[in-house]
């Protein structure tokens, strides 16, 4: 159900929320927190479908500020939506207009749930401090998407130097499978140490940048970070050990192909995270990324200390030190036809029981 209210107030759009309660058509007592999501009248509706697929694995109350046309007169137009329309949450959106837009923090405040966690989550452009941003003072948990912002890269490095414990981004927490199968393959044998690592990825991706200062962090050893066209995410990343090299490259964005010494290779699903699965993973804690925190602050400067420079595809790829993207795609199209050979002859050599005849018993 959606209730348009134009030209009304917070106290007004609370007073609706409890009739709306009352009348059983939404129950508030579930709610585990509040997430702010201030935005802007144009991508409102991308934040508000990522937060209700994330709110079906944590419910809460969902407040979008949608800052509309800063010019003209002050006017809020309000909107509710619960049931079906807010997943498994309650959905407030307040359009603002005029001198109104510069006030989030004052509208959002009644519609607090009272006793609960308070979780600011910017889709767009970051504040330049967002523990100091009016909205992320009263969070306990301050998400932001340096990828969503003009320029990513510089938006992390900023990002460094103010955070406070309690920030976080989707940058991170787009490694969360990388970290993981990384971290697995050199739990392995053998347990040789990483000599060097080189991290291939798009040159505006704060991912990439993230994951090669977490391995510069946590493996201290010397990381290339290798650049290439805009646009895309992560391509690859080979640890070189005197056991043989551990490779886990992704050229098409999708399926990611692992070699380990002594070992076959493995065709492994490694799509782009969305920002619905990124932003439910974050609302599963509500204390500090510690983590996060070292590899931000730490990190980035450790990547940059220890780094062996930072070189573009092309240039890294004629020295040895890059990937060839195009064999990677091709050898990786080859152990998918051969995949897809043996399954094939498999359910040729093994066909399926024929179906019992009318009359036979079928036990």
């Amino acid at each position: 159900m959606i209730v348009d209210m134009p030209r009304t107030s917070t106290a007004a759009i609370a007073k609706k929320l409890v009739d709306l309660r009352d009348s059983g058509g939404a129950v508030a007592l579930g709610r585990v927190l509040t997430l702010v999501v201030p935005t802007d009248d144009e991508h409102a509706e991308t934040a508000i479908e990522a937060a209700n697929d994330a709110s079906r694995e944590h419910p809460c109350r969902i407040v979008v500020l949608a800052a509309a046309d800063e010019r003209g007169t002050s006017r809020l137009d309000g909107q509710i939506r619960v049931g079906g329309d807010a997943g498994a949450s309650e959905v407030i959106v307040l359009r603002s207009y005029g001198p109104l837009t510069g006030h989030g923090a004052a509208m959002v405040i009644p519609l607090l749930l009272p006793d609960a966690p308070v979780v600011a989550w910017w889709p767009g452009e970051a504040p330049a401090h967002p523990a100091s941003d009016p909205i992320g003072a009263m969070a306990q948990r301050r998400i932001t998407d340096a990828a969503g912002c003009a320029d990513p890269v510089d938006t992390l490095h900023r990002l460094a130097g103010r955070h406070v414990p309690g920030d976080t981004d989707f940058a991170w927490s787009r490694l969360t499978l990388w970290r993981g199968l990384l971290a697995a393959a050199l739990d392995q044998v053998p347990a040789d140490r990483v000599t060097s690592a080189t991290v291939t990825g798009a040159s505006d991706s704060p991912s990439t940048e993230l994951l090669a200062a977490w391995l510069a962090l946590t493996l201290r050893c010397p990381v290339t970070r290798v650049s290439g066209p805009t646009g895309g995410g992560i391509v690859g990343v080979r640890l070189e050990r005197p056991g043989g090299a551990v490779e886990l490259a992704r050229p098409d964005g999708k399926v990611a192909t692992l070699t380990q010494p002594g070992q076959p290779e493995r065709r492994l699903a490694l799509p782009r995270r969305s920002n619905r699965d990124c932003l439910a993973e974050e609302l599963r804690r509500l204390d500090p990324d510690d983590i996060y925190g070292e590899v931000i602050t730490a990190g980035l400067a450790a990547l940059d200390a220890g780094s062996e420079g930072h070189l573009e595809m092309a240039e890294a790829r004629s020295s040895g030190r890059g990937p060839d993207v195009a064999e990677q795609l091709r050898h990786g199209a080859e152990l998918d036809a051969a995949a897809h050979a043996r399954a094939a002859a498999i359910a040729a050599a093994d066909p399926p029981p024929e179906k019992p005849t009318v009359g036979e018993d079928a036990s």
